[in-house]
């Protein structure tokens, strides 16, 4: 017996503090999550939870962490800041929009990072910081 393919399409994610629902849009024209630039003229986004999870646990802000499904609603690209920079290829398929992000849901249960590790990676960001290297390739 064969069994046809089932089309899907790619699952992409947003790890943010930002409380947003079902139907809100991430638009560019925000500061970035990390640093502290002028507004970015990109949305960012991934196709892999634990990249997603990251970018929750490591944002700014006054929330708590959260990762949102979202849909690109324009061209997408991959994100220069990672791809070929600091990971060969994109493995951690993350990538960027001009264009508006739709929420389609929160995934509300997932595991963060052990606290150890997530404690080695914001000082790895705070001294990219303070030896003026947290740059955004925007």
């Amino acid at each position: 017996m064969t069994v046809a393919a089932t089309i899907f399409s790619q699952a992409y994610f947003h790890g943010t503090r930002a409380d947003l629902a079902p139907g809100d849009l991430i638009r560019v024209g925000y500061g970035s999550n990390f640093t502290e630039a002028a507004p970015l003229s990109w949305v960012y986004f991934t196709s892999t939870l634990d990249a997603a999870i990251w970018g929750a646990e490591l944002a700014r802000g006054e929330g708590g962490p959260r990762i949102y499904v979202v849909e690109p609603t324009g061209a997408i690209v991959d994100d220069p800041n990672l791809t070929d920079k600091k990971f060969p290829g994109n493995p951690t398929m993350s990538y960027r929009s001009r264009e508006p992000l739709r929420i389609i849901a929160e995934i509300t249960r997932w595991e963060g990072h052990p606290a150890e590790q997530l404690q080695q990676r914001k000082e790895g960001l705070a001294r990219l910081k303070a030896e003026g290297k947290d740059i955004i390739i925007d």
